[in-house]
């Protein structure tokens, strides 16, 4: 199924000169070329000679009018110095940004509806959503790491720590900006199951359609084996009183390394599970396509990352290029990434970004009172005409009875 995605605009990116290592001169070229490997977050060029390759072909593309002709290996590559590129000081633009958003600041006017005639809730919420082990804990930590500047301290628990068969059994909300005005949160959601998709996409369009909460409790069938002293401590720690928010954006987040070697060995449920999960009905509120975070790429070779972000994105129909990120969450390995990987951490922000961007684009008018007025008559209607087939039910079986009412 084909699904329509979000091009950012350049303007969002940092307004600098910028020499493009791929169209630049011979100097230049040579020494980016030389440069090439020295730095280790830039994985893809640690083939040198087949990289060298690489970059003349794609500065005989894009000498040329239309780069539609790129293979798509040759699209990732492109898109991955694109982000090297602007990384170092790109970062900053963007966690400025982050930092003074308020909520609705990317709304744009559509369909002669004012904004204060808009429905604009005053926090946005992003919500992650993946199969279990798939790194989304790791992610929000990357966060608190990039944009609160929270060091090496884990604000979500992740899998690495604790069992492999770990998994949260809440929803959380995050600040990620650690703001007390920040114009979004983070949702950190429990991993679903391969063996239960029908449960899970069931959880999910209740999450979308009736929203979300901070410590919601995710109890699910699997759930049984817990006792009963268990199940009360859990359902303790959930309340009702915490704000419910309404999902603007969604994230899924994808272990591409699990994903990558279980399609080499002949097992399609991990890519199968996947597709089903990002083409639900339920994301279609969202308006956009859910951005895709593809996370333990460093467990595989270069080929193999680059080869499964392409399979990936064939399987799910997408672009392999736009609303597509490959990040590594080194938090869990003890590194800050800003520091060791600028790389993913500026592709975490641009991801953020672009999740804001869909979100101000989702927001409804505000409802007028004539509006509530309909839809109060609507329910009396409703409600007027069950009670009126009702008692034709019942004049209907007193009549073929002769006078005698038999239920």
């Amino acid at each position: 199924m084909c699904r329509s995605t979000i091009t950012v605009h350049n303007s969002i990116y940092p307004r600098k000169k910028m020499k493009n290592p791929i169209c630049s001169t011979s100097s230049d070229e040579d020494e980016y070329e030389n440069s090439a490997g020295l730095e280790p977050y830039c994985w893809w060029r640690s083939s040198a000679e087949k990289f060298k390759l690489e970059c003349a072909m794609l500065k005989l593309y894009n000498n040329l009018p239309n780069v539609a002709g790129l293979t798509p290996r040759l699209r990732v590559l492109r898109e991955l110095e694109r982000l090297a590129l602007v990384a170092n000081e790109g970062i900053n633009d963007f966690r400025q940004k982050l930092v003074t958003y308020r909520s609705g600041d990317f709304w744009m006017p559509t369909g002669g509806v004012p904004k204060e005639k808009t429905d604009i809730p005053p926090v946005i919420t992003i919500l992650l959503v993946g199969f279990s082990g798939s790194g989304k804990s790791s992610l929000v930590n990357l966060m608190y790491c990039v944009l609160g500047r929270s060091g090496l301290v884990p604000f979500a628990q992740t899998s690495s720590g604790n069992s492999p068969d770990y998994t949260s059994m809440f929803l959380e909300e995050h600040n990620v900006l650690r703001s007390l005005r920040s114009g979004f949160c983070v949702y950190d959601s429990r991993g679903f199951d391969y063996e239960q998709m029908s449960e899970n996409i069931e959880e999910l369009s209740s999450w979308m359609n009736d929203g979300v909460h901070h410590n919601q409790l995710c109890l699910r069938s699997g759930d049984y084996l817990l006792r009963k002293d268990e199940i009360e401590v859990l359902m303790s720690r959930s309340s009702s009183k915490f704000e419910r928010r309404r999902v603007n954006c969604a994230m899924v987040v994808a272990n591409i390394a699990e994903i990558y070697k279980a399609y080499k060995a002949g097992n399609y449920k991990p890519m199968d599970a996947i597709k089903e999960l990002y083409s639900s009905p339920a994301f279609k509120k969202c308006i956009e396509s859910p951005i895709l975070i593809l996370t333990h790429g460093d467990m595989l070779s270069t080929e193999e990352r680059i080869e499964g972000r392409i399979k990936i994105s064939e399987w799910l129909n997408i672009s392999e290029t736009s609303g597509v990120y490959d990040i590594v969450c080194l938090t869990e390995y003890g590194f800050i990434a800003e520091d060791s990987d600028p790389v993913s951490a500026y592709a975490l922000t641009e991801a953020i970004y672009r999740a804001l961007i869909i979100s101000d684009r989702t927001h409804l008018p505000k409802r007028s009172f004539l509006d509530w007025t309909i839809l109060v008559l609507s329910w009396v209607m409703c409600f007027i005409a069950a009670f009126f087939a009702f008692l034709s039910e019942i004049c209907s079986k007193l009549s073929n009875s002769g006078g005698k009412l038999k239920l």
